[in-house]
């Protein structure tokens, strides 16, 4: 009966995409992104990437009431799956209090004996060290560590944004939580507690707040490459790196002979603001301007990732699962990992294809107008941002639609800049005339459009393609074809950008849905 359900679930929810970030639909909210490689129960001898995170669906709060997995076969990352609901926060038959009302936050999965055991990260009352089990990697799973002594708790020692490691001798390892790395070998029989004549490492690596290159804050996850234990973790950076504000957007990494260290600090993998500088040479963050990032690294058919995620919309309760590739090197002494670019590409490593639709929810490089107010939630964008759309209808949570993606490009304010990083211009080298489409709405004033390629501006390299003028009688909600008389020439992978221009300021000229090039 299960693969019977769940291959009409197939049907149904098989998203067809082009893998580019964030990788999953617009519409779909998934941070705290744990990838794995499993054999796919139903298809003996084949193996998916399943994907574990957490489940923005409160709208103005962190995370949800339910966790779900999507996944994709690992020799195509075009075609992920949303695999349904694993687990939620509901009452069971024995009337233990997994209550409605319970948040889980991100969440980790092992593996060991053919079982399958996830760490949903449930923070209500006693609870916080929930262990849940299942036959299959896409679930449903079912809490396993309930108190005999009081149906409200659950036994075990894992706290906050757990993580569990199962080494190749069979033995398990749990690391777990927030402004404090903590981590201990685990009980085998049940998954969750210290075991027996051992003792819990405080401090791991240490936080923030205490001196020290390392600087954890949270999201604890391990990794073992070539022997090297690597412990991957978000990494609250220092006031002034990279010439930018403290922030916890950004995941590091530390890698140990032994699961449990000493362990010696890595170095950045990705940082989800993308620090990059201005025509000016000034230190600017481009993507996230606030939030966290949360995520780990897998190799997939020969190729390393660093699964991420950003923010979306005007607060942090929209985040996105994002992905790019990576290189490790482990040798003897020392394991290298390259930084990553926070791009739109995701798994289309050779660029986008520019004669495909383009969501304008793909955009992954912001230049503001003015520098935006930190003290979140006081925070305040004066420039373009991409809308969370989350709802099918805009009323019922968690809803999923097989329609569109649309996640327009809002707020696009005079001064505004924004960058798709990176379309594949090799696809239109034989291109006749060629031309770029714009699908705009919400036009609210006068203005302009300078597109550009190569760099956000002239003077940083960027070729002007086109400027389009709105705002006149002539321009309403629509579709808009522009030749590009300047267009020879150009080749290979870059950005395309987009100048918003205008004499009214503080106002947003249109909104951007979605643009494509086109050919005679």
């Amino acid at each position: 009966m299960k693969k019977l359900l769940l291959s009409a679930a197939v049907l149904l929810a098989t998203v067809t995409l082009v893998a580019q970030n964030p990788y999953m639909p617009l519409w779909e909210y998934i941070p705290d992104g744990e990838p794995y490689v499993f054999e796919d129960p139903d298809c003996p001898g084949k193996y998916r990437v399943y994907v574990y995170g957490s489940h923005d669906i409160e709208i103005s709060a962190y995370c949800g009431r339910d966790q779900v997995v999507w996944s994709a076969p690992v020799d195509d990352l075009t075609a992920w799956r949303y695999d349904g609901v694993i687990f939620k926060s509901d009452v069971n038959a024995k009337g233990n209090s997994l209550l409605r009302s319970d948040i889980l936050y991100a969440p980790d999965v092992a593996v060991r004996d053919g079982k399958y055991y996830l760490y949903p990260n449930n923070q209500a009352g006693g609870r916080q060290s929930m262990m849940c089990v299942s036959d299959r990697p896409d679930g449903p799973f079912t809490v396993y560590n309930w108190s005999t002594s009081n149906p409200r708790q659950t036994d075990g020692i894992l706290g906050f944004d757990p993580a569990v490691f199962v080494d190749d001798d069979g033995r398990v390892y749990g690391y777990w939580g927030f402004e404090e790395c903590n981590g201990a070998e685990l009980d085998p029989v049940n998954m969750a507690s210290v075991k027996a004549g051992t003792q819990i490492i405080r401090n791991m690596v240490s936080d923030y707040k205490h001196e020290g290159i390392f600087r954890f804050f949270e999201a604890s996850s391990m990794r073992k490459i070539g022997g090297k234990y690597v412990f991957v973790y978000s990494r609250y950076t220092a006031d002034g790196e990279d010439g930018l504000p403290a922030s916890n957007n950004t995941l590091a990494y530390a890698y140990s002979d032994n699961p449990l260290g000493p362990f010696t600090y890595g170095g950045t993998i990705v940082d989800a603001r993308q620090p990059d500088v201005d025509a000016q040479g000034n230190a600017v963050a481009t993507a996230n301007r606030y939030g966290n990032t949360h995520g780990s690294i897998i190799e997939i058919d020969g190729q390393w990732y660093v699964f991420y995620h950003r923010q979306t919309g005007t607060d942090q309760f929209s985040r996105q699962a994002m992905v790019a590739p990576i290189t490790v090197k482990v040798t003897k002494d020392k394991v290298e990992i390259s930084r990553a670019e926070v791009t739109s590409e995701g798994f289309q490593l050779s660029g986008l294809n520019p004669l495909n639709r383009i969501e304008a929810g793909w955009a992954c490089w912001f230049k503001h107008p003015t520098t935006p107010v930190e003290d979140y939630p006081n925070f305040k964008y004066s420039g373009s941002y991409i809308k969370a759309t989350r709802l099918e209808d805009g009323t019922t949570k968690g809803a999923y639609s097989l329609k569109g993606n649309l996640c327009p490009l809002t707020n696009n304010t005079a001064g505004s800049i924004v960058g798709w990083k990176y379309l594949n211009f090799d696809k239109l080298k034989k291109a006749k005339s060629p031309k770029i489409t714009l699908h705009i709405g919400n036009v609210n004033a006068k203005g302009s459009i300078h597109i550009l390629v190569g760099a956000p501006t002239e003077e940083q390299g960027g070729r002007h393609l086109v400027t389009f003028s709105l705002g006149s009688t002539d321009i309403q909600d629509g579709f808009y074809t522009i030749p590009l008389n300047n267009f020879k020439g150009i080749k290979g992978k870059k950005g395309l950008y987009m100048q918003f221009a205008s004499d009214t300021k503080d106002v947003s000229i249109c909104d951007l849905y979605d643009f494509q090039f086109t050919t005679d």
